[in-house]
């Protein structure tokens, strides 16, 4: 229902508000604006004692999020709050996988808002499902997974399937399966020129065998792009490896043990086996030898996202540590009333401000195709992660010996944002990609 000309229930969960829109539609020059009063100065007036103030018209939309981007958020955070938050803790101690949160996303559509509407998604822009993984991850890591690998292992689709293809895998996913990325091998993890794994055509298959690790949500998944070597004779490896949809019952397929891991406990990550695992022609994503290129456009698209993951662990672990700084009494006071803990705040709720413009200017740039969009996303998902390794430390600091026990999430929260350094290429591998990008 809506009230007093506002969002209701109804409304405020339904993703397709934040969907994409045209450039025409989202484009307005700044001449025009001027002319038509939307971009202008404030001017100067007086305040309650006389004093000239600068004054700032309220039509003025000069840096900040859409309306329905925040309004999106107000929906994700009250459910993240009341659907995800209370099973967190358990999800993390008894290393399960989080099916409330599943039930929940895919509900209400959160599961892969990314999804165009063909094929049955909501559509949202880049920036709308980054806050999406963002308020997830500010209660749960492990669930704010959900959506991000599914963005991860559909985008290589989106971008390079066949319409036969991206009607089968992202109707799936849309509808409340899962879908996994298989890039990296033991051998093969920053540099997957030196990848295993090989598919063969024979007949009116690929026969795929090889071993892929470290793939989140295997076995959970019903969908894999996997990366494999389709021509070892290829001049260079960019142009011998392709990409395939593998399905988790296809003949051939079949998932090791969970890993035993620091944090994310709530999603599982294994290692995946292909056998002569025969797939049917079709399913391979784009050109034979196009794979590579696809894999680097899909962490284009993705890093940003992890950077969201960051983001939101940092703010989750801020919002904790400004809650307990301000109950915690010691010295017969507040410890939040001593200068030493205000500055510490302070530095916190200042990276973790940037963090989150470059996370959304990154989302932006990638959504609009943009030169730098690579230099961004990567710049993105380095700083944010870094900044939640930081605060989430700090956070556990402030906490003194509580923090450092499984009854405050502090603990939790630090362990979860070590990965975000790690996965989707490390933070090393970032600064040279975006060194690449600057002496180019």
């Amino acid at each position: 229902m809506v009230h007093d000309g506002g969002v209701g229930e109804d409304e405020r969960n339904d993703p397709r508000r934040w969907r994409r829109r045209g450039r025409a539609e989202r484009s307005t020059t700044v001449a025009s604006a001027r002319t038509s009063g939307t971009i202008h100065d404030g001017g100067v007036g007086e305040d309650e004692n006389g004093d000239e103030v600068a004054q700032v018209s309220d039509d003025v939309n000069v840096y900040q999020l859409a309306e329905e981007h925040e309004q999106l958020r107000e929906a994700v955070r009250d459910l993240a709050e009341n659907e995800i938050a209370p099973y967190a803790a358990d999800v993390d101690e008894q290393e399960r996988y989080p099916t409330e949160a599943v039930e929940a996303l895919t509900k209400t559509g959160f599961n892969a808002v990314h999804i165009p509407e063909a094929y049955g998604g909501q559509g949202a822009d880049a920036v709308a499902g980054d806050i999406v993984v963002e308020e997830i991850a500010r209660v749960c890591a492990s669930s704010s997974l959900i959506p991000a690998v599914n963005k991860l292992g559909t985008m290589n689709v989106i971008l390079g399937a066949s319409e036969d293809l991206k009607q089968r895998v992202l109707g799936d996913v849309a509808s409340g399966a899962m879908a996994s990325y298989a890039l990296s091998e033991r051998e093969a993890g920053s540099d997957p020129s030196a990848m295993r794994t090989r598919a063969v055509p024979d007949g009116d298959h690929w026969v795929l065998n090889g071993t892929k690790c470290w793939i989140t949500n295997a076995g959970e998944s019903t969908w894999y792009t996997v990366m494999a070597v389709s021509d070892p004779q290829a001049s260079s490896p960019v142009n011998g490896i392709s990409a395939f949809a593998v399905r988790y019952d296809d003949a051939g397929f079949s998932v090791g043990p969970k890993e035993r891991k620091l944090g994310i406990k709530g999603s599982p990550t294994r290692e995946i086996y292909f056998e002569d695992c025969a797939i049917p022609a079709d399913r391979i994503i784009g050109e034979p030898g196009h794979g590579l290129r696809l894999a680097f456009t899909t962490l284009d698209h993705t890093r940003h996202t992890i950077g969201a993951q960051a983001l939101g662990i940092a703010q989750g672990a801020l919002d904790a540590a400004v809650s307990y700084v301000k109950e915690r009494q010691q010295f017969g006071k507040a410890i939040a009333d001593f200068q030493g803990v205000q500055f510490m705040l302070a530095d916190m709720a200042m990276k973790v401000e940037a963090a989150r413009h470059m996370v959304y200017s990154a989302a932006a740039k990638v959504e609009r195709g943009e030169p730098d969009a690579s230099f961004a996303s990567s710049a993105a998902k380095t700083f944010a992660s870094d900044t939640a390794m930081e605060v989430t430390v700090d956070t556990v600091q402030l906490f003194g010996g509580a923090g450092y026990t499984r009854d405050f999430p502090a603990e939790r929260m630090m362990r979860d944002a070590k990965i975000t350094q790690i996965y989707e290429g490390t933070n090393q591998i970032q600064r040279m990609v975006m060194a690449k990008q600057l002496l180019k």
